[in-house]
């Protein structure tokens, strides 16, 4: 998938997770702020570039701003975030079917 437009997935909230995608170029630019980095800053970092992979996006700037978020939230908000980009979250997309 192309990243067309910046879009922003999620909130600041405890436990959550706000995931912004913006079109780049010459592969992902991932920038991670999270208040637990030294215990899951690979971890995080991981799942976020699994899901991007999984969806086909292989250009774009990231930003993860995370509150403590479980694994399932960030592919669920990286994933609400690309499609919102590709303005594709209008359409009648299988939300979690990409994901597994």
């Amino acid at each position: 998938m192309e990243i067309l437009k910046p879009a922003t997935a999620g909130t600041l909230e405890s436990s959550d997770a706000q995931i912004t995608v913006e079109p780049g170029e010459g592969g992902i630019a991932l920038e991670l702020h999270s208040s637990v980095m030294n215990q899951y800053g690979r971890q995080i970092k991981a799942t976020v570039l699994e899901t991007l992979e999984r969806l086909g996006v292989e250009n774009a700037r990231v930003t993860v701003v995370d509150k403590g978020a479980l694994d399932c939230t960030l592919k669920a908000r990286v994933e609400c975030a690309v499609f919102r980009s590709c303005d594709k979250s209008q359409a009648n997309i299988p939300w979690g079917g990409v994901i597994r």
